[in-house]
């Protein structure tokens, strides 16, 4: 093992989950680089049983616990930590709080790697409710202009896994019409559950496909290097100014004893 890896969280926002946990973890062990730690984490159930936060309702549930979970992972000196959903929920109020510790997300971290290989990109997407959201998440990143459009295939978080051939017939058929219909150059899978399916529709379409979940962890694994390498930490000035301490303290803001995780799989460096 490495003496002093570079330490990633992915934190996977929802209630954990033996099965959904795995398929991370496994991804993480795809694509990390061999000197990097990964930890997988995700909620506690018990304060947070949602399977998936489709729902602007969900996501400001689960803010108080992406909050914890970041403050509680720099305080355990981790470089970087990636927010596994596409919505990037709460990113900006995470890096408020990251010390030194970088934070992103999926859908920032896409937007960057394919406006780095196409001039426009098409994102595909489980359902229509999500669009409103993430375009505009998408604009407000300065992407408007590369932006190809969303194409939903009906399905929903929890779906995309259940049948891996009709998952893959729709994200196939989504990635055909914003190439044909868009003009798109290259794709974004706009959800992190649909992991491990943008090789084949590479291969098949011609372009370059993200896959979210892994564009997170690469971007954070990056920003763990950049940090160790040439000092490149969050700024603390003007609107990214921390909350002071004294203050945190006296609002007992993060006094709850309750659990910050649900689940934790390491994934040591080599």
């Amino acid at each position: 093992m490495a003496s002093n890896p570079l330490k990633v969280m992915y934190l996977n926002p929802v209630a954990e989950d033996a099965v959904v946990d795995e398929i991370f973890a496994e991804m993480v062990r795809g694509y990390k680089l061999p000197g990097t730690e990964v930890h997988v984490t995700a909620l506690p159930s018990e304060h947070y049983g949602f399977s998936h936060i489709e729902f602007r309702t969900y996501e400001a549930l689960v803010t108080r616990g992406i909050m914890r979970a970041v403050r509680q992972a720099a305080a355990e000196g981790f470089d970087a930590l990636a927010i596994g959903c596409f919505y990037d929920t709460a990113l900006h109020d995470a890096r408020e709080i990251s010390d030194r510790m970088v934070v992103t997300a999926p859908c920032v971290a896409s937007c960057e790697i394919a406006a780095s290989l196409a001039n426009r990109f098409g994102v595909i997407v489980g359902r229509r409710k999500w669009v409103h959201q993430m375009q505009s998440t998408v604009v407000g990143y300065g992407h408007g202009d590369r932006l190809a459009g969303f194409y939903d295939v009906d399905l929903g978080v929890d779906d995309f896994q259940r049948d891996h051939a009709e998952t893959g017939r729709r994200l196939m058929a989504a990635g055909r019409k914003a190439i044909d219909e868009g003009g798109a150059e290259a794709l974004i899978l706009g959800c992190t559950m649909e992991v491990g399916f943008y090789k084949e529709i590479e291969d098949a379409l011609g372009v370059p496909v993200i896959d979210p979940s892994i564009a997170a962890l690469k971007r954070a694994e990056y920003a763990a290097v950049l940090k160790r390498q040439c000092g490149w930490v969050p700024s603390r000035k003007g609107s990214c100014e921390a909350p002071p301490e004294v203050e945190i303290t006296r609002f007992h803001a993060f006094d709850d004893t309750a659990s910050v995780f649900g689940s934790r799989i390491v994934i040591e460096a080599e």
